[in-house]
């Protein structure tokens, strides 16, 4: 079997890019095509999520889905590698916020999930910096 659409990159982080990348473009559609999941991760005020921010939402999750796709490909580059990790860094401070800071949200698994990917892909992403960017 050809596989040469995946990244030929060394190492394992361009491939969860790709994981990543592609999860955020079901959360993409999701967003467009209902506010159910999004309820969920905004437990605390459901009523706050409307059709708007729903697709706003999307359209954030598509960017970032974007970036972390090309990312896979490109992850040698530094700009590149930089522009992902403030990626996750963003998700982090938007998740954070809403559970810290404005309380929309409840700890639940649609919560944890965005917390463990960025946290995770932060930590990764940091301490692989010199294996795959070269200044």
């Amino acid at each position: 079997m050809n596989f040469t659409f995946l990244p030929q990159e060394q190492g394992w982080l361009p491939y969860w890019q790709l994981v990543v990348a592609t999860t955020a473009l079901f959360n993409t559609v999701q967003n467009f095509l209902t506010l159910k999941l999004t309820k969920r991760i905004y437990s605390r005020s459901p009523d706050a999520v409307n059709a708007l921010q729903a697709r706003t939402f999307a359209i954030w999750t598509l960017t970032s889905a974007v970036v972390r796709a090309y990312a896979a490909y490109h992850i040698h580059e530094k700009s590149v590698y930089d522009i992902t990790m403030f990626t996750y860094l963003i998700a982090f401070g938007h998740f954070s916020s809403e559970f810290f800071i404005f309380r929309t949200t409840r700890f639940n698994a649609p919560v944890i999930s965005p917390f463990i990917v960025s946290v995770g892909s932060l930590v990764w992403m940091f301490t692989q910096y010199d294996y795959y960017v070269s200044n």
